[in-house]
């Protein structure tokens, strides 16, 4: 399985490249791991609604432009579905053994995903009601993409 880490923006702080590289490392045994970024758009401050639907197109547009036909496309936004660790790692099996070979999961920048981005992908999948900074979604996602590769192959994983 391909799994796409398609996101705005670059990750400035060490710590986070560090924790990135780590569980890159950790699912290198598992799946062909590939991050993409595209360049996030610098929001001013005090930007206004129709300012901030600008940036959020034109973000949405590069992401756009990197995802693949074919694959299976996982937007990550606040209304999307909620799934437990076992139901994200179900939902990583079944589209493996339905014949999908690749998976991207799409992150924004800072103001989310534009409508076009969120109707181009197959699904919706929120990780919580509360807003994380994009850098930090990084980290949570390949560490839950991790747990999920070692609950399918029914290793052990702290809780």
């Amino acid at each position: 399985m391909k799994i796409t880490v398609l996101c705005v923006g670059k990750i400035k702080e060490k710590y986070f490249s560090d924790a990135i590289a780590e569980y890159s490392k950790r699912l290198s045994r598992y799946c062909t791991l590939e991050i993409i970024e595209v360049q996030d758009e610098k929001t001013p401050d005090g930007a206004g609604e129709a300012i901030e639907k600008q940036i959020k197109e034109k973000e949405g547009e590069r992401l756009i432009s990197k995802m693949k036909d074919g694959c299976y496309c996982i937007a990550l936004a606040i209304k999307g579905k909620k799934l437990t660790s076992e139901g994200l790692a179900k939902k990583i099996e079944d589209l493996g053994t339905g014949g999908v070979g690749h998976i991207a999961f799409v992150i924004g920048g800072s103001l989310g995903l534009s409508d076009a981005v969120l109707n181009k992908c197959d699904i919706q999948l929120s990780f919580s009601d509360m807003t994380f900074p994009h850098q930090l979604m990084r980290v949570i996602l390949l560490e839950q993409v991790y747990r999920a590769y070692r609950i399918i192959s029914n290793e052990p994983y702290h809780k």
